[in-house]
């Protein structure tokens, strides 16, 4: 597990806190008739002037400098100048900031406009599971206990988790080990150490939990069509507990 300096935690911190105040300021700009290439380029604008770089730009070949992912979109959805926000979707927009070459990464799913009661209750269960969760990320405990009780906490309100995607560590690099799930077994995953930096992301399906990879090789799918919700924060485990730093 990726134990990071007191030194090198003071830069993950502050690129966690910009990401924070990006993810804020998104949330402020959102409104029915923008595209999400429009609110993808107010958010760049944003993380640069805060002194951080959008990480997810050109990472792998990504274009974007966030993730927008609208409805039945889980994740990784490239910002477009076709797809335009309606009155009632829900987008998910995930950011990851780069500070003096440490990351802070998180996500929200944030209404647009007037939203259903059922998207309402979907992102609302997919933000308590974070919260659920973290409940259970304590030193000398089990990795799997924290992914467990996503899991249940999904489940027991009628959602599934997806499976192909997962939380990870984070620090020097955006993903480093371990690998989060949102599911599993108590006994599964590694020992929770002291200093690691975790980035706990729920990914919660209405429907059912498979989805399909679209063709531009980035954005991931429902299959079924219904919508996802995502709720993402960087965490600092400590020996006498956890710092969620981009709250």
């Amino acid at each position: 597990m990726n134990n990071l300096t007191p030194a090198e935690l003071v830069y993950v911190k502050k690129a966690c806190e910009i990401t924070r105040d990006a993810l804020n300021y998104c949330e402020k700009q959102i409104k029915p008739g923008m595209t999400t290439k429009q609110l993808d380029n107010l958010v760049e604008k944003f993380i640069i002037e805060s002194g951080g770089y959008p990480a997810s730009k050109g990472y792998e070949g990504f274009p974007g400098a966030t993730c927008m992912s609208v409805n039945d979109m889980v994740v990784h959805g490239i910002p477009s100048d076709e797809v335009v926000l309606k009155e009632g979707d829900i987008i998910s927009v995930d950011i990851v900031v780069r500070y003096k070459g440490y990351h802070g990464d998180a996500a929200r799913t944030f209404a647009v406009g007037k939203i259903s009661e059922d998207k309402q209750k979907l992102m609302d269960v997919t933000r308590e599971c974070f919260f659920e969760g973290v409940k259970n990320l304590k030193v000398g405990h089990r990795l799997g206990e924290l992914s467990h009780a996503i899991q249940t906490y999904a489940e027991s309100h009628g959602y599934s988790v997806v499976r192909e995607l997962v939380g990870h560590g984070i620090g020097k690099e955006m993903h480093e080990p371990p690998n989060v799930p949102n599911y599993g077994r108590v006994t599964d995953g590694p020992i929770v150490t002291e200093n690691a930096c975790l980035a706990i992301e729920p990914m919660i399906n209405m429907g059912k939990k498979e989805v399909w990879l679209v063709r531009d090789g980035w954005g991931v799918v429902t299959r079924d069509g219904k919508c996802s919700a995502h709720y993402e924060n960087t965490v600092h485990v400590t020996k006498d507990g956890i710092e969620i730093w981009t709250l």
